[in-house]
């Protein structure tokens, strides 16, 4: 067992007063506490603490260990925070989607490199899911459930997937209250690799026949203000939209839950400084956006 590891156990039993309170204390089972304190005294060469059926009592011998351990392990914390502190420099590489990191990623990059003058920050900006091990990443922003248990995630906020027209278009063809209703309209679809044109609101399916087909989310976005039909995306990418009245919100009853924004590294073993700073970093920016915190269906009004 670590050494220093063994001091801080021994140091518990004496706060704790218990072989049992220390282990409740370090998460430890009492049997490795009990281990460590006998392996202490075996080296000590003497009794650390006097038993009794209710409590521990420290000898001298276990005061005077005691009062050291407390310095050596403050010294040993002192010496690993300031490592850690001096430690963060050099490159991160980020990855986010396109259009999330124009708007949301990129400023807090910035934020980052003013706040930590010695980093370089790579950042990466693609649709698709990139392998970070393969494509050395160190921190990625995921939308959506993760399809890879390997990875560590960090949960920053919650998007959905939402149906929008311009007032322009709904004046003309009218406004669905049905997801059923969408199959009389003009709709502006995403490529799908499977072939089938549809949308899903939980255990239905509504098949499309749609429009217009693009595989860019901003070309979605310029069709459907100008008109040309109804758009499913997700709710940060019509943040703006929305609010400037250029775009309506559709079928909000109809919405599946929100799915997850999360950041994610390829493993929590021995992580840089570096990339550890920008983790708590974009994660405190990121839980203070208003798009990731979308209003629930019934905050909204009837479409």
């Amino acid at each position: 067992m670590d050494r220093l590891d063994e001091l801080a156990i021994f140091v518990a039993i004496i706060e704790a007063g218990s072989l049992a309170g220390a282990a409740r204390r370090l998460r430890r089972s009492a049997a490795a506490v009990t281990r460590a304190l006998a392996s202490l005294e075996s080296r000590a060469g003497s009794r650390l603490v006097e038993r009794t059926t209710r409590r521990l009592a420290p000898t001298p011998a276990g005061l005077e260990l005691a009062e050291r351990a407390r310095g050596l392990l403050a010294g040993y914390e002192t010496a690993v925070s300031g490592a850690a502190r001096d430690a963060v420099r050099g490159l991160v590489r980020v990855t986010a989607p396109v259009l999330f990191g124009r708007k949301h990623v990129a400023p807090i990059v910035s934020g980052f490199l003013d706040a930590y003058a010695e980093t370089q920050v790579e950042l990466v900006l693609a649709d698709r899911n990139l392998d970070l091990v393969e494509e050395g990443i160190d921190v990625a922003l995921r939308i959506g459930q993760l399809a890879e248990s390997r990875l560590v995630a960090r949960q920053v906020g919650r998007v959905r997937q939402i149906v929008v027209a311009s007032p322009d278009y709904l004046a003309a063809r009218g406004t669905p209250h049905q997801p059923a209703d969408l199959s009389d309209h003009d709709t502006i679809l995403g490529v799908v690799r499977s072939g089938v044109r549809e949308w899903r609101f939980g255990v239905n399916r509504v098949r499309l026949a749609p429009r217009l087909i693009v595989n860019e989310v901003e070309a979605a976005l310029i069709a459907a203000r100008s008109g040309r039909g109804i758009a499913r995306i997700l709710s940060y990418q019509a943040a703006d939209d929305l609010a400037a009245g250029r775009l309506v919100r559709l079928l909000a009853a109809h919405e599946p839950p929100p799915v997850p924004v999360q950041l994610v590294t390829p493993s929590q073993d021995f992580r840089a400084a570096r990339v550890n700073a920008f983790l708590d970093f974009a994660a405190e920016a990121l839980r203070a956006l208003a798009v990731l915190r979308p209003a629930a269906a019934e905050d909204k009004p009837v479409s």
